[in-house]
Order: C-alpha cells, then structure tokens, then sequence
C-alpha cells in the first residue's frame, strides 16, 4: 500500500487556483454526449479514474470517443445507436458510472454485464434495479440484483410514477435515463430535492423535463443533439480548500470558475452558517451557474447539518466534519444515512480517522456529533480507498501537530488528480 508523509502545522494557506471539472457534470457530458445524434465538445472534463471509466464504457459500446486531457470529443449515435458489447463493462470505483449506466441499458435491446471494483461489489444497486424493473428491464446479478456482477437485458420499457424512498439524484438520473426511452412520460418525486445535473443536461442536448414542486417528468423517444458543454469547477474538490483556508492561520484562498448549481452549494450555507469568512462572485455563464469563491481564516461556531441540506452538501460530510472539529461548541450532522453507502461507510470512517488524530468525532445511526475546539495530532491514518477521505484527512494535516502518514494516497486520484500539486501551491 503506497504511503505519503502530510504536510503539518502549516503556518498559512495563500493564492488562486481552479479545481478540476465537476466529476458529476463530466460523466454525464460524455454519458449525453453518446445519446445523442452529431458531434458533443466537452471542456474543462475532469480526467479523474472514475469519468474515464464512464468514457471506456461507451467505446465499448461502438462510441467514437477522443479525450486529450481536459477536452472531449464525443460522436454520438442517437439512443438506438450504441452497440452489444463483447465484454463486460468495468465501472471501476465510479458508482454514478453503474447507477446511471443502468439507467441507459434499460432501454436498449441487448444484453451487457456491469462490474467494478472491490467496493462497488460491496455497495447496493437494490434502489435502481427495483425501479428499472418495474419499467420492464430484467436485471440478475448477485443476491437477486443487489450487488455486482450485473447483467441487464433491456428493451421494450413502459413509464412508471415512481417515488423515491430517499433523495438520491444517482437514482433519479438512472430512472430518467430509462424514461427518456420508455414509451410514454415518466415520473419521479423527490422527497427532497436533489443536484438536478441530469436535468439540465437534457435540456442543454435540445430535450424537454417538467419540473413541478417534488415531480420530475419526461416524455419518452426524445431526440437530443449533440451540443457544447463547458464544465464547471467541481465544488465538491472546492470544499476541500474552502475548509482548509477557514482553518488555518494567515489564509486566503481564492477558487476560480468553481460551480454553483443551487442544488450544490450546501456547503457555502453551512460555512456561512458556522461564521466562516466567504465570499462568492457569480459570473456569466450559459450552462451551470459559476463563480468565485474567497474563504479566510474564520472564528467558527458549532451547528447542526440536517433535513433538506443533506441532498445538496452529501459529499461535503467528510470535510464539514473536519471544520466542525475546529469550531467552538458541537456540532449535530444527522439525516446523513446516505453516507453508509457511499465509497465506504463514511459515518464510521470519518469518526475513526479523525478520531486517530485526536479529534471528538462520535458516529451515530444517521450522522455524526463532533465536539470542537479539539487541537489536532499526528498519526497513522488511511484513506480506505474513498478520495474524500483521503482529501480530508490531508487537510487536516494542515492544522495537526506532528507526523501524519497518510495510506494509499492514490485514492485521490479518483476525483482530483493534481489535488496534492495545487495544496503544494497554497503553502
């Protein structure tokens, strides 16, 4: 297992930087780009492991695919133009890959195999197969379809009303996708809303979605084009450096064309909620909203993170959790069950990490409760292979006194490649 040495005790964090594209909006870039008829331009596309392994699976299905770094060439094919593929198609580490890819083979007339690494075999695919079911696709896989190797023969689908048990916008895409193919509109409800990338994104490809309260529906046999699709700055790796600048002395940092889609930017709320010193300038833009961030150095107070703020901040957990630590008073994160089935149980990870580090971090059934004011030390810690965690935990290192070896660093690599490059840039 690869180990790094953490940069500790940092006595201040300044300059600029951009962070690498939206891993959510990439993947479906190229995922829309395939679907639809003519030539897609992807810009600003994240090259992380996770969105190159969406782009490995539709060559695998006939799609002419060129990526030079951060820009994509996609020549779609229309929805009845992907191919059976010869072999099975590898998600990776990359759950939206699989849910959303799901989703997309619903509707098509031919068998494909899905599979990816050791923790997507352990994470549930329960929540889309019973959906894609009901719409007429037949899914088997290990435990009746719960978990990977998946195979799905696909087809004729009908459209369904289908209510979410919990907001989760990679269940949502994946039932729109097979919606965009079923004969008839399709219907899903919210119990909270959830990041709308996929609806946006059928809109920018020339298709129609209705958004009515909690309903989101779409019609069947749509017809998109191929289109120009900029990417923003993921906040998501924006977060990391937001927290980072709030909780180390002397700091400045400031985000470039960072993405500020409302369904996204939980994390801002909270922050500002805590006390942080942030500031955001929106700029002009066709696609999804963006901006640019400023966080200082800030006197945080503890808060409670719940309700509808979980959907719009799901991946930001790991590092609130981490800011929370160094606010005055507790902190209550609660309604976050998500989190046990992500990359890894993120409840459980974040409090034990954290915990090696001397930090107050106790997990609970749906959250955590973090005690702040708690001065950081070092220790032997692990990603766990989550890129969040390893983020995390290496901006802790900022503040921690003492050596913090850091195991598989790598996991990074997932969603922010050049992450370690540009922290080294801050210092």
């Amino acid at each position: 297992m690869n180990t790094k040495i953490l940069q500790t005790d940092i006595q201040s964090l300044r300059g600029e930087i951009a962070v690498p594209g939206d891993k959510s909006v990439s993947h479906r870039s190229i995922m829309f780009g395939a679907l639809a008829n003519g030539e897609t331009i992807v810009t600003n596309f994240l090259p992380g492991a996770d969105c190159l392994s969406t782009i490995a699976c539709f060559q695998k299905m006939g799609i002419t695919i060129e990526q030079t770094g951060k820009q994509v060439r996609v020549i779609g094919k229309g929805f009845k133009g992907l191919t059976e593929p010869s072999e099975v198609l590898d998600v990776g580490n990359s759950g939206t890959t699989i849910r959303l890819m799901m989703g997309i083979l619903a509707g098509q007339n031919f068998s494909a195999a899905l599979a990816g690494d050791h923790s997507i075999a352990k994470r549930t695919m329960k929540r889309v197969v019973e959906p894609l079911r009901e719409m007429g696709a037949a899914i088997d896989g290990r435990n009746n379809g719960e978990f990977t190797p998946l195979h799905i023969r696909g087809g004729s689908l009908k459209p369904i009303r289908y209510k979410l048990p919990v907001a989760s916008a990679q269940v949502k895409s994946a039932i729109l996708l097979a919606g965009l193919q079923a004969e008839g509109e399709t219907v899903v409800i919210e119990p909270e809303e959830t990041r709308d990338h996929t609806e946006r994104m059928i809109l920018q490809f020339g298709g129609q979605v209705i958004k009515e309260g909690q309903e989101i529906k779409v019609q069947g046999n749509q017809v998109l084009t191929g289109t120009e699709i900029y990417v923003p700055g993921d906040i998501s790796s924006a977060a990391f450096f937001m927290v980072a600048a709030a909780i180390t002395p002397n700091s400045e940092v400031v985000l470039k064309n960072v993405g500020l889609n409302p369904t996204r930017v939980g994390i801002i709320e909270v922050m500002q909620k805590m006390g942080a010193d942030i500031t955001v300038e929106e700029l002009p833009s066709k696609g999804e909203p963006i901006g640019t961030i400023t966080v200082r150095s800030s006197k945080l107070k503890g808060t409670t993170v719940s309700g509808e703020l979980i959907p719009r901040l799901i991946d930001e957990i790991p590092i609130i959790a981490l800011l929370a630590t160094q606010a005055e008073g507790t902190t209550v994160i609660q309604d976050a069950a998500e989190l046990k089935v992500k990359e890894t149980n993120r409840i459980d990870t974040v409090a034990h990490e954290l915990s090696i580090l001397g930090a107050d971090v106790k997990p609970t059934d749906d959250g955590l409760i973090i005690q702040g004011g708690t001065p950081l030390h070092g220790g032997e810690v692990t990603s766990h292979g989550d890129h969040r965690i390893g983020m995390m935990l290496a901006v802790a290192g900022l503040i921690a006194k003492g050596k913090i070896e850091l195991h598989d660093p790598a996991a990074i690599n997932v969603s922010y490649p050049e992450f370690f490059e540009h922290l080294g840039q801050l210092i």
